[in-house]
């Protein structure tokens, strides 16, 4: 499905209700074939206002669209010269792939170190099909320069892994891949917070990191069996600190307003705007942008959270909210969309089938295999809690 417009949702592909009886397959499945999905979608418009998108699409967008640019996709923007759109995902799912491959390897909980021995050189040693490069090639050579940071610090400066990601920019850029540690923490939310701030602490510092901790841990809560927007939130607000639990409290008091994106796209971003350090023009980013900060907010997150709360965990309404805001919108869909999953909410399905053929991408196969891991890692954390509450019992008695 291309051109300008996306055509409008079929009752045929209408997503399933999330239930608290989902399993863990589906629900692994669902977040992660929708935060690639959300991907997707958001791919081609990311980067403007929803003004412009409104403007270029005649319309909202409502679902799978060709490149902003057209034809002249390779050379609009020469600094990135990728096919965005027509249902090819980015950056943000490849390096999601590529934690899950991390998984596959180590097959328990992951560090720093894991991304220092296993991730990078995924990066660098083996090509893949790259749908916005439509072609093979190392995934190096299409994640953006916030993602290169961990290839220059680990591979090639060999530093300490659990420091290497201070000086880098701070973004989004270690959050929005976070999900499977979410989805291998399922309904630990504390446990997911904690080893996503150990895996980003390679890519990301301040309140970059942060988000990394924080969105795993939503992905994480919303796995919970009767989990909804609201208890996925208010999960995160008790565990995230500084800017970004007040920037996802601003958001979400005023996302808790509206039950349709539209009226709200412009409240969120008012909203946002004062923990935002990018500023009002994306594409043209403020003297301040991106630096550490213990009062700032990367936007994506608080975001991806008030469009899952306009949408009540429904993963179309909440992903074409995430899609027609705009600015980084690829990665606040990406977001959005693995949370809804993980609630519950199915992905549309043709939807689904077009970004996998349009991208190439075994789309469950992923899901399978961390699926697989995650029983094991819970299997290890069971027999490992028994031993340690059999030497507490020996050694401070019964209570």
């Amino acid at each position: 499905m291309t051109g300008t417009k996306g055509t409008t949702p079929t009752a045929a592909s209408a997503p399933e209700p999330a239930t608290p009886h989902t399993s863990l397959d589906d629900r692994i499945a669902r977040s992660l074939t929708g935060a690639a999905v959300g991907d997707a979608l958001g791919g081609p418009v990311e980067g403007w206002t929803p003004e412009q998108i409104t403007e270029r699409h005649g319309g909202r967008v409502h679902g799978i669209v060709g490149p902003w640019h057209g034809d002249d996709w390779r050379t609009a923007r020469p600094i990135a010269p990728y096919h965005k759109g027509d249902g090819h995902v980015t950056d943000d799912t490849l390096m999601t792939h590529a934690l899950i491959r991390v998984y596959e390897k180590v097959r328990d909980h992951l560090d720093a170190y894991a991304i220092a021995e296993h991730l990078v050189p995924d990066l660098i040693g083996t090509p893949r099909w790259i749908p916005e490069l439509e072609a093979e090639a190392l995934p190096l050579q299409r994640i953006f320069l916030a993602e290169k940071w961990l290839v220059a610090r680990l591979h090639y400066g060999h530093i300490d892994p659990r420091e290497a990601g201070s000086g880098n920019i701070v973004n989004c850029g270690a959050a929005m891949y976070m999900a499977p540690v979410g989805l291998v923490n399922a309904a630990a939310p504390r446990t997911a917070y904690a080893e996503a701030l150990e895996v980003a602490a390679p890519h990301q510092s301040s309140y970059g990191r942060e988000a990394a901790g924080v969105f795993a841990a939503a992905v994480a809560a919303a796995c919970t069996p009767g989990a909804t927007p609201t208890s996925v939130i208010d999960t995160c607000l008790a565990l995230a600190k500084d800017g970004t639990r007040a920037a996802i409290e601003a958001v979400c008091e005023v996302a808790s307003g509206h039950r349709d994106f539209e009226s709200a796209l412009r409240p969120l971003r008012e909203a946002v705007t004062p923990f935002d350090t990018v500023g009002p023009d994306y594409r043209a980013p403020s003297l301040g942008a991106r630096r550490p900060s213990r009062l700032h907010s990367i936007e994506e997150l608080p975001i991806a959270l008030g469009m899952l709360l306009i949408g009540e965990g429904d993963y179309r309404r909440t992903v074409l909210g995430s899609v027609n805001y705009g600015r980084d919108c690829d990665s606040i869909a990406t977001m959005s969309g693995a949370i809804a999953g993980a609630l519950g909410s199915e992905v549309p399905r043709d939807w689904a089938k077009t970004v996998a053929e349009a991208s190439r991408l075994d789309l469950a196969s992923p899901a399978t295999a961390l699926t697989t891991v995650t029983r094991e890692i819970f299997a290890r954390d069971t027999a490992r809690h028994r031993t340690h509450e059999a030497a507490f019992t020996a050694l401070a008695g019964t209570p």
